[in-house]
């Protein structure tokens, strides 16, 4: 007589009620030995209904045994395939290339022609884009093409995201993105089978996050969302998954939930070999620390992201930099660049080493970073590149006194942001626009952009960045540490909201001859060239 709970399990199973499946039939193989088939369905629901890794392999591992028992060679190879792909991604690529081996030696002594010769090429081909991304690509455009030839969308699916991402790897971004975009819509079509459909998807937003095209991540994450709507007891997010999905929530001022899903990734890796993704997963908790003005929390997760080897910076340097340590932060953002090559990660860093620049008065630095950042923007062609180039060009022309061409600059930067969604960073943008306006006398303007930054960054709870803004609209400083006396503050005040000589001697009861004299001053003790870098120089010190 069947078992009820096997019964229930192969039922639950059908119609894809993951967590169900699980149960029953785990309980079934409580009290007996299950057929390769149900251990097979026990280790795919496991894995879909968010179980522990361990158990799935467990279960792949009797299934492969159990269909060698009954003489089913291709059904215990594709087992072993199941079970090596599911070790890859824990890190575990010694255990993982011996069930790849195992899995090849039987299918030569057999002389097997079939789609699990294409299946095998999967784990090769990943642990080749470690090192060779074009042997990678070679090996996934092989696959694919077992997979077309023996009309398996699964296997075709999988292998053609692997190609498109190595393909973007190796700077054929058209190509590459094609490739995966083609495979995204076999998932979103229901051609692929839930098991795979994961892996694929959070592949291709790995891929999305590395190209910096959150727009593409977005979309495809809001058509898997409506894909997994039908399967409401599936896990579909795990892993690697969870860490680009905070980062695209970061980006789109979800902190919260951004943060909810680091934390999910942090206890994931925590059980596995992976520790450079479990540091990925501490430096998104600490970035968010650092923007909500979490200080202590967010030096201890810069400090967990750096003990798996993850570098902290460039976030750790920002928060050093808005603790008041300049230098300090200077110098780790320096010491770090000299050891990044990766082009996107040495953009994201170029970024915030002219915001420290700028911050310790090293002009001349930052025009030379915001240079580099602006060659890597052409290289690689992405929209947010792009307005991060443009913005940080737009904070040393703004900082050199040329507030009319850092306008155009920061304006093109702001309307990338706003048409990407990321509110941070318009809030961000706004503040420099804001600047810029009153440095040409349109305070008003000015003020007003200031005012929009502000609401941005509270309801973002960005506190740090609204207590600078409340700085700026509020409460003028009384002095300055570049050596002017009060009276050269109070002209730099009416240098900047625009008044002439004449109209500042008439305000102050002063000669015109005075006034020059003190504008002199000025000019030598800021090392400035003009009234317009004067002016910017007030905005961005707070002494307006």
């Amino acid at each position: 007589m069947t078992d009820s709970a096997l019964v229930r399990g192969r039922d639950a199973f059908q119609r894809q009620r993951w967590g169900e499946a699980y149960t029953n039939l785990a309980a079934a193989g409580e009290r007996g030995p299950l057929e390769p088939d149900d251990l097979e369905c026990l280790a795919l629901a496991s894995y879909l209904s968010g179980q522990d890794p361990e158990r799935t392999n467990a279960s792949l591992a009797r299934a492969h045994q159990a269909f060698l028992e009954r003489g089913e060679t291709t059904r215990a190879v594709r087992a072993a395939f199941y079970l090596a792909f599911s070790l890859i991604h824990l890190g575990e690529i010694a255990q993982a290339t011996g069930w790849t081996a195992r899995a090849q030696r039987l299918l030569d002594e057999h002389q097997i022609d079939c789609v699990e010769r294409g299946y095998l090429l999967v784990p090769l081909a990943v642990q080749a884009a470690l090192t060779d991304t074009a042997a990678a690509a070679a090996l996934f455009a092989d696959a694919a093409a077992i997979g077309d030839r023996f009309g398996d969308p699964n296997l075709a699916s999988l292998a053609r995201q692997g190609h498109g991402r190595a393909l973007v790897r190796k700077g054929e971004i058209a190509a590459g993105t094609a490739l995966l975009d083609e495979a995204m819509v076999a998932v979103t079509a229901g051609d692929v089978q839930p098991g795979f459909a994961g892996t694929i998807y959070c592949s291709v937003i790995a891929t999305c996050v590395e190209m910096l095209d959150i727009r593409r991540a977005q979309e495809w994450t809001d058509a898997l969302h409506r894909w997994c709507e039908s399967q409401p007891e599936l896990v579909p997010y795990r892993g690697d998954c969870l860490i680009h999905r905070a980062e695209i929530m970061l980006a789109h001022g979800d902190w919260s939930h951004a943060t909810g899903q680091a934390q999910q990734a942090c206890e994931y890796f925590s059980h596995t070999a992976r520790r450079l993704a479990l540091g990925a997963a501490w430096y998104l908790i600490a970035e968010v620390c650092r923007l909500q003005g979490d200080s202590t929390g967010a030096e201890a997760a810069y400090r967990r992201a750096s003990e798996t080897g993850r570098t902290p910076q460039p976030g750790l340097a920002l928060l050093w930099l808005a603790q008041g340590r300049r230098d300090a932060a200077k110098a780790a953002l320096g010491h770090a660049l000299d050891a990044i090559d990766d082009r996107r990660l040495r953009s994201r860093t170029l970024a915030a080493y002219v915001e420290i620049l700028l911050a310790v008065g090293d002009v001349d630095g930052a025009s030379r970073a915001a240079q580099e950042l602006e060659l890597l923007t052409a290289a690689l062609q992405s929209p947010l590149l792009t307005a991060t180039s443009d913005q940080a060009k737009g904070a040393v022309l703004l900082t050199r006194g040329d507030a009319r061409r850092a306008l155009l600059s920061l304006r093109r930067a702001r309307t990338i942001w706003r048409e990407l969604d990321v509110p941070y960073e318009i809030a961000r943008a706004s503040v420099l626009v804001g600047l810029a306006c009153r440095a040409l006398g349109d305070c008003d303007s000015g003020d007003m952009e200031l005012a929009s930054a502000r609401q941005g960054f509270e309801a973002l709870g960005a506190s740090p960045d609204v207590a600078r803004l409340d700085a700026l609209l509020e409460t003028p400083a009384t002095k300055t540490d570049n050596g002017l006396t009060s009276r050269e503050v109070e002209v730099l005040r009416l240098i900047a909201s625009g008044k002439t000589n004449r109209t500042i001697a008439h305000e102050l009861r002063i000669s015109e001859k005075t006034v020059a004299r003190h504008v002199s001053n000025i000019f030598t003790k800021l090392d400035v060239p003009s009234r317009a870098a004067a002016t910017a120089y007030a905005f961005q010190h707070r002494l307006v």
